[in-house]
Parts: structure tokens; sequence; C-alpha cells
């Protein structure tokens, strides 16, 4: 058995030691250089941890402003989204408005265009009442101062409207007031009298076939110087004048009145005479075209069966050519044109 002794490791020898490195002696001023760095660092380094510190805060301060400002601009972004609601919400509200004026608006045009078009057909229908009325009285009474008169008013009535699509009425009228001053028309008072005077001178008119009215004959009467004995001479003149008074010759070209009798003579007189007084009557009464024929009808009686080498024979045809004459402008001219163009008025176009 072996002991611990012998069992032990035997000792190693030491290392060496390494030679001890003597310091090198160095200069005094890198000393100062090294300590004068060293404070500049430090200096720099406080300066630079001012700076950050400054910095810090800075971004602190506007950090704490950022937040602020974006919570402002939050709550002024909450506010103008508010606002643009309300806004669009009274928008709508405006635009509805809008529509609803837009409307009444057209509404109301339509209105004033159907009042303005109801007054123009009122005034057009006033004024075609007006014309036909003075038409009727110028034929009744033979004078065309009420149908001037008429369209005259109906003139200044349209110059007042001022209506453009008036303006062709305006002219028709114009232009039949004209055409009626310029017409000329016979004075009826006057046919009036010579009527009259023709009835007067029927009495008068002597029959192609009538016999002449011979004065009563006073030869049978004795004169103051004459004698007894020519009695005889007055015999004889007596008998020659009733000779004379069987007999009568004479030129008649109508038969008609070479055999009327001295009856039907009495009746073509009346005959006569209801002729011009049915004229007078129709002329009265503003019937033109049945006083025209009577008084046509009256001249053919007056050559046909009276004399026509009497002088009241000759005077009673020149006053029915007179009267014929006249009659042919008794009629009051007619305003066609204005009534058409009211018509058109009337209808709208």
């Amino acid at each position: 058995m072996t002991s611990a002794a012998d069992e032990a490791p035997p000792p190693q020898a030491p290392a060496p030691t390494p030679p001890i490195l003597q310091p090198t002696a160095k200069p005094a001023w890198w000393l100062y250089l090294s300590a004068l760095v060293a404070v500049v660092a430090l200096g720099t380094g406080a300066l630079l941890w001012q700076k950050v510190q400054a910095m810090q805060e800075n971004l602190a301060r506007q950090s704490a402003d950022a937040v602020g400002q974006s919570t402002d601009a939050k709550t002024s972004a909450h506010q103008a989204r508010d606002l643009a609601m309300e806004t669009a919400a009274k928008l709508a509200v405006t635009d509805a408005k809008l529509t609803e004026v837009a409307l009444q608006r057209a509404q109301v045009e339509e209105l004033i265009q159907s009042l303005s078009r109801s007054r123009d057909e009122n005034l057009v229908v006033d004024i075609e009442a007006a014309v036909r009325l003075a038409q009727q009285q110028a034929q009744l009474t033979g004078s065309i101062e009420p149908l001037v008169s008429a369209l005259k008013m109906a003139e200044v009535r349209l110059g007042r409207a001022a209506q453009p699509r008036l303006a062709p009425l305006q002219r028709a009228i114009a232009r039949d007031i004209a055409r009626v001053q310029n017409t000329p028309l016979s004075d009826t008072p006057a046919l009036l009298l010579q009527l009259d005077e023709l009835v007067l001178l029927a009495d008068e008119l002597q029959i192609a076939n009538a016999v002449g009215i011979t004065a009563p004959a006073d030869t049978l009467a004795r004169k103051p110087q004459e004698a007894v004995g020519d009695w005889w001479w007055r015999v004889l003149a007596v008998l020659r004048e009733e000779a004379k008074s069987l007999v009568r010759v004479s030129k008649i070209t109508e038969p008609e009145a070479a055999l009327l009798s001295p009856e039907q003579s009495f009746f073509v007189r009346e005959n006569f005479k209801l002729r011009i007084l049915n004229a007078r009557l129709g002329l009265m009464a503003r019937q033109i075209g049945p006083a025209r024929a009577d008084i046509a009808t009256a001249a053919e009686s007056l050559t046909r069966y009276f004399a026509p080498q009497s002088r009241k024979t000759q005077t009673a045809a020149a006053l029915l050519r007179q009267v014929q004459t006249k009659m042919r402008t008794l009629d009051v001219p007619r305003v066609d044109e204005t009534l058409a163009a009211l018509s058109t008025a009337a209808a709208g176009r």
C-alpha cells in the first residue's frame, strides 16, 4: 500500500515573472492638455445636456400644444361637421322652398297670362258687340255716325291696352274708319221729301188714253154787244166744238194704256201712289232692296200708262230718276275686315 505522500505529484517549477515595466516619464504639458480636453468635454457635455433638456421641454410643450390643437381641431371638425350637416339640411329646405317658389311663380305667371288673355278676350268681345250694334244702328238710321263713333272708340281702347297681338285688329279698324268716312251716302230725309212730292204729283198725272177735259163752252150765252140774229153762229160754234170732242187722234206706244177703262185708270193711278208709299216705308225701315224694287216698278208704270208728253209726267219721271240714283248710295258700308280681325283675335290666333 502506497502512501499519500507517494502518490502526490511532483512539485512544478515556478513560472517566470514578467519583467516589470517601469513607467516612462511624460512631459507636464500633456497632462495639462488632457485636463483641458476633459474640461472642454465636460462643458460640451453639459451644454449638450442643457440643449437636450431644452429640446425635450420644447418637444413636450409642442406635443402638449399639438395635443391641444388636435383637440381643438377635432372639436372644430365636429363643429364643422355639425355645421355642414345643418347647412345641408338648410340647403335642402331652401331647395324645397325654391322649388315651391318656382312652382308658385309659374302658377302666378300662368294666372297673369290667363288674366291678361281673359282681359284681352273680354276687350275683343266688347269691341265686337259694340261694332255689330253700331252696324245695325247705322243700317237702321242710314247714318254712318254710330259706326264711325264705335270704330274710333274701339281704336282708343286698343291703344290703351297696348297688346302686340291685337295690332292687326287695330290696323283693320283704322282702314275701316278711313273707308267708311270716304264712302258717299245719300241724304235719307231728302229722299223722303222727293217721294212725298211724287205722291202729291200722282193725282195730277195724265193717263196716256185719257180724253182731254174741255172747258165749259159759254158760246150760247148772249153777249151784250151781240144782236139777236147772231144766235145761229153761236149754235154752229157749239156744234163744231162738240164734234171736235167726239173724235180724238193720239199716238199711244203702249197697248196696255190704250185699252185702259176709266175705272182701270183710277186703279193704275192708285197703284202708282201705293208703289211710291211702299218705297217710302221701305226706305224708313232701311229695307233698301224692296224700296228699289218698288221705285223701279213705279217708273215702269209711269212710262207705260201715263202720257209721256205731259209736263207733270216728265217732272215725275225726272224725280224718279233722281230717287233711283240716290238710292244706289244708300247702303251703309260694312266693316267686314274689322269683324274678321275680331274673330281671329277672339280665336287667339
